[in-house]
C-alpha cells in the first residue's frame, strides 16, 4: 500500500509551522483561509480528523523515512513540527 509522499508531507509541515507562526504575530484571513487549507490537506493525506494527529503522523512518518546518516551528525529527536 502506498502511503503519503514524504516531500510533500514536510513541505505541508513547513507551511503550517510558517502560517501558524504569521497568524501569531498577526492576524490574517488571507493566511487563516491557507491555514485551514494546509490543515484540512493534512489531515486527509494522514487520514486524520484532527490536525494534532496529522502532525503526529506526518512528524512520524518523516522520522522513519529520514536517511541514516542525518541521525549520524547528532540530531534531535525532536517533533519536525508543531
Amino acid at each position: 500500500m502506498l502511503g503519503p509522499d514524504p516531500k510533500v508531507v514536510r513541505q505541508l509541515l513547513t507551511r503550517y509551522a510558517t502560517l501558524r507562526i504569521a497568524q501569531a504575530e498577526r492576524h490574517s484571513p488571507a493566511a487563516a483561509r491557507e491555514l485551514q487549507d494546509v490543515s484540512d490537506t493534512l489531515c486527509m493525506m494522514m487520514g486524520t480528523p484532527r490536525v494534532h494527529d496529522a502532525i503526529a503522523r506526518g512528524d512520524a512518518l518523516l522520522a522513519r523515512t529520514r536517511p541514516a546518516t542525518d541521525r549520524a551528525d547528532g540530531g534531535s529527536d525532536l517533533p519536525l513540527a508543531v
